[in-house]
């Protein structure tokens, strides 16, 4: 009778261990800025070949939102374009699509501007990538890396950017 019941019980547990699959998210997420600020403006191009390659590489459930730091103080009317790409294959096609042609009606209009939140930029995009879930948060930072606030603009506050993946691309150093 207790063998029986042993049995019993090693059934259920293995029943239950097979039974739990692996709760974490597998879904990426990727937050891009791109620094239009003075003559860096130019190269917005190139950031398009990026975000190109990025719309080919992810998948369905994976997010990507692009934005601009074009000013002093980063906010929601910086960001271009973003989207959780949908189970659908032909639904989330359209989606890239539509992402695409949002960043190619932008990269036509970018104009240089005088200031550079990039501190700003990190801070939304680590509150975007958090708000997803996604197993896997990165953000792409497509700068020369020379941030240029006004005196009113004050950072003196904690970033939290754990678990988060910071790629800086085309930084270009400027030398004298």
């Amino acid at each position: 009778m207790i063998k029986r019941l042993f049995l019993a019980a090693l059934l259920l547990v293995a029943m239950a261990v097979s039974g739990c699959g692996d709760s974490r998210s597998h879904a990426n997420a990727v937050y891009m800025v791109v620094d239009t600020s003075g003559t860096y403006a130019t190269e917005a191009g190139k950031a398009g070949v990026i975000i190109n390659y990025l719309l080919g590489t992810l998948q369905a459930g994976d997010s990507l939102m692009v934005a601009r730091v074009t000013s002093r103080s980063f906010s929601e009317k910086d960001i271009i374009a973003k989207a959780t790409f949908d189970s659908r294959p032909s639904q989330a096609n359209a989606q890239k699509r539509a992402f695409r042609d949002q960043i190619d009606a932008y990269i036509k209009t970018v104009r240089g501007t005088a200031y550079t939140d990039i501190t700003g930029g990190l801070i939304q995009g680590a509150q975007f990538l958090n708000e997803t879930g996604a197993g896997t948060k990165s953000i792409i930072i497509f700068s020369d890396m020379q941030e240029e606030l006004d005196k009113v603009t004050v950072r003196n506050f904690p970033i939290s950017l754990k678990n988060i993946r910071i790629i800086a691309v085309n930084a270009i150093s400027r030398s004298a």
